[in-house]
């Protein structure tokens, strides 16, 4: 089962305040929330950690924007 948080649950879990984590969503160096409806949307929780997780590992941006896309490819795989 997938845990997803909502916007403050994210801003609390990376440290960055909403309108930062939307720069990084522009910049492709965040992953987009899933829309579940259309003033409701989350972030599955073990990919908000992926992402903390790369950067506390030292990740570059580029390498960031991989992870991201990767992360994006994977849920076209959902069930």
């Amino acid at each position: 089962m997938q845990i997803l948080m909502k916007t403050p649950d994210v801003c609390a879990a990376t440290g960055m305040k909403r309108p930062t984590l939307y720069e990084h969503m522009a910049k492709g160096t965040f992953i987009r929330p899933v829309k579940l409806a259309p003033k409701l949307a989350v972030w599955p929780k073990d990919e908000v950690a992926q992402i903390n997780a790369a950067r506390v590992r030292g990740a570059t941006d580029d390498q960031i924007r991989a992870l991201v896309i990767e992360l994006t490819e994977a849920r076209k795989n959902c069930v």
